[in-house]
């Protein structure tokens, strides 16, 4: 089990990120944000991996993207914990418009030049139909910004996805947009954050 620092008694919040788990094999080889997908057998028990540190970390409030993925990741956290998830809209992955449901081959056929975009400069790229990465920032860190007045020296769990988790560390570690991507975000990987007023500390990455 990984270990946790006890909280200081300074610390205005500590934020836990979990990506959901594994999502369904259907989704191998397929572009999807806005798209919904279940957890596969193995997501699932790669939560169940994750719920002794989350029993340790005692939680006081638990949000969820409203993807199906995320919100079945926090359900299984939520029974768990006794606890009831919160979806917030604010932390759905970003929408790849056109290239929902797509398969990488035919994004590169249909859309040369902004899948060319995408794999050289992520940061910068919008999605046909879709978002870019400035609307995902502002939308997670719009509603994370509320967090230390709604939750005042309380350890706060977000279940949502890679790109909303590289949003928040990102501006944790004060990092431009295009850093961002090199933050790993593994199938249930559990991240830590200690605010210390306006200061991050940055307690776990990727765990």
């Amino acid at each position: 089990m990984m270990d946790l620092p006890a909280m200081n008694s300074e610390c205005s919040l500590r934020l836990i990120l979990l990506r959901h788990g594994e999502p369904s094999p259907a989704v191998l080889g397929i572009c999807y944000g806005k798209l919904d997908v279940e957890l596969s057998d193995k997501g699932e028990e790669q939560i169940r991996g994750k719920l002794p540190f989350l029993r340790m970390a005692r939680p006081h409030a638990l949000y969820t993207s409203p993807r199906k993925r995320a919100a079945e990741t926090a359900r299984i956290v939520g029974g768990a914990l006794g606890m009831s998830a919160q979806t917030v809209e604010a932390l759905a992955e970003i929408d790849f418009g056109e290239f929902e449901g797509r398969s990488w081959d035919e994004i590169r056929k249909l859309y040369p030049e902004e899948f060319r975009m995408w794999m050289e400069h992520p940061a910068a790229v919008t999605f046909p139909g879709g978002e870019n990465f400035a609307a995902l920032k502002q939308r997670v860190l719009g509603f994370t910004a509320t967090l230390q007045q709604s939750h005042q020296g309380q350890t706060v769990v977000i279940v949502a996805h890679g790109g909303v988790n590289r949003v928040i560390l990102a501006d944790a570690f004060g990092m431009s947009d295009a850093m961002a991507f090199r933050i790993d975000q593994a199938y249930a990987a559990a991240s830590v954050i200690d605010y210390f007023g306006e200061a991050p500390l940055v307690r776990l990455i990727n765990g």
